[in-house]
């Protein structure tokens, strides 16, 4: 008896994962997302199926500084959330090749981004808020750079609004390549591309605590 008691102690403890909302693998085309340029943007074929490519660089022209090729899944504004992908910059190596994810997105000057450079300076390979300024970088940590190939790799990021935490995952899914704290935005919309690159993406999956935005006016 002492032994159930204490396993279900053990599983009511246990960190429960937020559910399931979103699995994309663009098989069913791209008409659930958004974008800040449509006509960079299309449905491709990839290695596992169709997926999601910015195949030019995006026109878009911002308020702020901050970056141009922004895809953004409709209609899901989320509180805590883990988003997991696949990513493929399809550019020439540079010091600033770059993909990005975008969360907490409130509207074109509001947001917070990861950008994956590939080599670490204040505007490369950080985690950034726009906060209706340009971009300022508030990563606690990051690396070098992140080491793009031509090749897929696995990105995940991971939210928790009630102490600010931003984790950033590239490969390895077991530590954070970036980290902040920050509690300005407590929800948003979710979003991926490149600061002013090319890429793909595909097998994008999103958990979280799904939420209304308030009104404008609430704001």
């Amino acid at each position: 008896m002492l032994r159930a008691a204490l396993v279900l102690v053990l599983v009511a403890a246990a960190p429960q994962e937020p559910p399931e909302l979103v699995v994309e693998d663009f098989e069913q085309g791209i008409g659930r997302w958004e974008f800040t340029d449509p006509a960079a943007w299309k449905e491709a074929d990839g290695p596992r199926g169709k997926m999601l490519s910015q195949h030019k660089k995006s026109t878009y022209a911002p308020k702020v500084r901050s970056p141009f090729g922004i895809a953004l899944l409709k209609d899901v504004w989320v509180g805590d959330f883990v988003l997991e992908a696949r990513v493929q910059s399809t550019v020439k190596d540079y010091g600033h090749r770059d993909m990005c994810v975008f969360f907490g997105y409130q509207d074109p000057s509001h947001f917070y981004y990861s950008h994956l450079g590939k080599k670490t300076d204040d505007h490369a390979n950080q985690i950034f808020i726009v906060n209706g300024e340009p971009r300022k970088k508030i990563s606690t940590r990051t690396t070098e750079g992140t080491n793009w190939t031509d090749g897929w790799h696995a990105v995940k990021v991971v939210r928790k609004v009630s102490d600010g935490t931003i984790e950033v995952y590239w490969d390895d899914m077991t530590t954070p390549v970036q980290t902040a704290k920050d509690t300005t935005f407590a929800w948003g919309r979710i979003g991926v591309g490149t600061f002013d690159d090319t890429g793909n993406w595909d097998d994008i999956r999103l958990r979280g605590v799904k939420l209304d935005p308030p009104r404008k006016e609430e704001r």
